[in-house]
Formats: C-alpha cells, structure tokens, sequence
C-alpha cells in the first residue's frame, strides 16, 4: 500500500466516515465502457449504470464480501442517510463476484440535483468462512432498505475485520439519474 493510497482515503474522508483505516490493498473497478475507478476520480452516473468488473489479489480457496456505499445520500453536507448502500454481494470465491451470494442487486451512481459530488465507496473484505446472512436480500428494481447502513457495522456484526482492497470514485447528478429513480419508484429529485 503507497502512501498516496493511505492519504486519499484519507484527504477523502472515507476514513473515517466510512472504514476506521484505510484498506490493505487497492481494488481494480473498471467499467463496461472502459472507465477505471481510481481513488477518487469524477465519472458520470451514465458512465457507471451497469455492474463494473471488479478485481483484487484474492486467496482462491477463500470467501469475500464486496459492497459499494455511498457516505452522501442525499449530500455530503447533510448525510442523513448515510450510508446509501449501491450494493452487496457475500460469500464470492476467490474474486469471481458472479459466484457470491448477491444480498443487494447493483445500482449505479444516482446523486439527486444540486447535491454536488458523492462518493462512492468499494470495499472488498475477506470472510473467515462462509455466511449465513439474516439481511432482506434486495432488488435493483427498490431502494428500500438501503439507505442508514453501515458498512462498518456489517464487517462487526460478521467479524469481517479490515477490508483487504479498496477503492472510490466521485459522482454528481446528470441526465441518466432520473432514468434510475424512475426504475427505483423514486421521484424526480431523488431521496
């Protein structure tokens, strides 16, 4: 881990409004059309609607937990929802996502208008076995039960320790969000 690694986690403030420290390693999050996560850039919810490939250095016969969050919902300056989170999937193999247990079907960026810049945060954690989680396994399709986690509180409750890997990028409204709320049931401006 580099020092510029540590310190953008840091400079951030996603340690520690969301993880106590920052990750081990760095997560490689890349887009369908080619776009990279890279400790903080700015993409376009257009540019992050479907579920990125996600890589990291993973032992092959362990079990991961990988969950994307945002600390800003509905703004970083008034965070009453925090943590909005976009996705959660327990139980991958090695690092074949497909092959974990999804309990939150994936999400794109969808910060409302005039809420300016959101994080938005991936970490990858290393389980010591396999979980059996009692969390409402949630659809694309609601955003019911996503808003006030804690992604901290989850790697308690499931003894998960520090994430092994991780990365973030920021976001801010454009054309495609309200396409989103429309597939949530949300109105047009968002939460």
């Amino acid at each position: 881990m580099t020092s510029e690694f540590v310190r953008d986690f840091k400079s951030h403030k996603i340690v520690p409004d969301v993880i106590p420290v920052p990750p081990e390693g760095l997560l490689q999050v890349t887009y369908p059309d080619g776009q990279r996560v890279n400790l903080g850039n700015i993409l376009m919810p257009k540019q992050v609607k479907d579920i990125p490939e996600v890589q990291w250095v993973a032992e092959p016969n362990m079990l991961y937990t990988l969950c994307m969050t945002d600390p800003d919902a509905p703004s970083r300056t008034t965070p009453k929802f925090r943590e909005w989170h976009h996705w959660l999937v327990v139980n991958i193999p090695g690092n074949d996502v497909d092959g974990g247990e999804v309990l939150s079907e994936y999400i794109g960026a969808a910060p409302p208008k005039k809420t300016g810049l959101h994080r938005y945060v991936i970490l990858v954690y290393q389980q010591s076995g396999k979980l059996n989680c009692e969390e409402k396994r949630l659809s694309n399709r609601s955003s019911q039960g996503r808003g006030k986690f804690s992604i901290q509180k989850f790697s308690e409750k499931y003894e998960l320790g520090i994430p092994v890997a991780g990365n973030f990028f920021q976001a801010q409204f454009d054309d495609f969000v309200p396409k989103l709320y429309r597939q949530l049931g949300q109105f047009q401006n968002g939460f």
